[in-house]
């Protein structure tokens, strides 16, 4: 479901925009849709047409996403694997200070050769509504004050259905507009798209590296921006909006992690309007990436930020529970797979 199918639904029972507007509000509150104000009941606001159709559409709503499990690790996140109407299962994480980070699509087609949910290539799109059901979930946990789309997905090849979601959530989800990051590998979409919404989130552009050749082979099938190039779309983008951007860079041991790259990071990016957030990688078994040193990383953090890149260190949430991105999903899709191997085989058993 897409969020304008949503409100047509609404309209089709009668509802006015104002009617629609408080809905809107109940669900991204995580609240029964007819849900009334301190000072008037929903039986009072809504026309009975409109209270009449609302069950079955909630139930619509509430059939969109459901958390199929919780993983709550040490640093204060809780990760959520969100089973799918359809039986897909994709990501969202409750951050500490009441962030949310959520996905746009079931896998992703960019391929990052250090990411778990490339490994599994595009399956589909999220709708806006799923996007947004998302929120609604989390809110029910946790409040929920900042979004970020970093979770499972590239959101600009789910840009529609991505703004949709965004659009909502500034609004009628009463969350500050620079408190929405779109991250993005460097889609031109992206920069020809954002400056023209109504709500103008914070943009987060995945960087890992000043070298075009390696940047080729870490992100195969993103655009091939020069990081030159896409550090002044992306400064052009946080000065139209007025806050800074985010350049997210996963550090891999002997790979992007070397002197000569953190000097040529510090000509790239000092003075420039945003922050480098680099990301120590979340190493898994059987994998050829490595995460750097604790020392390492601070020597890093130390030699960035004095020489003029405003620099944070962002650990994956969840390192503790192997949770990155994409390995919560990895893991229950491994069980699943197995569920219907050995149904399969007790049946072939029981014919035989």
């Amino acid at each position: 479901m897409r969020i304008p199918e949503f409100h047509q639904a609404l309209a089709d029972l009668g509802a006015r925009p104002c009617h629609i507007g408080r809905i809107n509000r109940a669900w991204l509150k995580g609240q029964p849709l007819d849900a009334g104000t301190r000072h008037q009941k929903g039986e009072h606001y809504f026309p009975l047409s409109v209270r009449n159709g609302l069950p079955p559409l909630s139930a619509q709503l509430d059939a969109l996403a459901r958390i199929e499990s919780q993983h709550p690790a040490a640093d204060g996140s809780l990760r959520l694997l969100v089973r799918l109407n359809d039986g897909q299962m994709v990501e969202s994480v409750l951050l500490p200070r009441d962030g949310l980070c959520v996905s746009s699509q079931v896998g992703c087609a960019v391929g990052c050769t250090f990411c778990m949910t490339g490994k599994s290539g595009l399956l589909r799109q999220l709708g806006s509504a799923e996007i947004v059901a998302q929120v609604a979930l989390a809110r029910r946990l946790r409040p929920v004050k900042k979004v970020v789309f970093m979770g499972m997905g590239e959101p600009a090849h789910n840009i529609d259905n991505v703004l949709d979601a965004i659009n909502l959530l500034g609004s009628d989800g009463n969350i500050g507009h620079k408190n929405l990051v779109f991250s993005t590998v460097g889609d031109p979409r992206v920069f020809e798209r954002l400056p023209q919404q109504r709500v103008k989130p914070a943009l987060a552009l995945s960087l890992h590296t000043t070298d075009a050749g390696l940047r080729a082979q870490l992100l195969p099938r993103a655009p091939r921006y020069q990081p030159a190039e896409l550090v002044a779309l992306g400064e052009d983008y946080a000065r139209h909006v007025g806050y800074p951007i985010q350049y997210q860079w996963t550090l891999l041991a002997g790979i992007n992690d070397t002197d000569e790259e953190m000097d040529a990071a510090v000509q790239l990016l000092r003075g420039k309007y945003g922050v480098l957030n680099i990301i120590p990688y979340n190493s898994v078994d059987g994998d050829h990436y490595q995460r750097p040193s604790a020392e390492r990383i601070q020597q890093i953090k130390r030699y960035l930020h004095a020489n003029g890149v405003l620099t944070k260190v962002r650990d994956s949430a969840g390192q503790d529970i192997d949770g990155g991105c994409g390995q919560l999903r990895a893991r229950a899709a491994d069980v699943i797979d197995h569920s219907r191997l050995l149904r399969r085989n007790r049946s072939g058993q029981s014919q035989d």
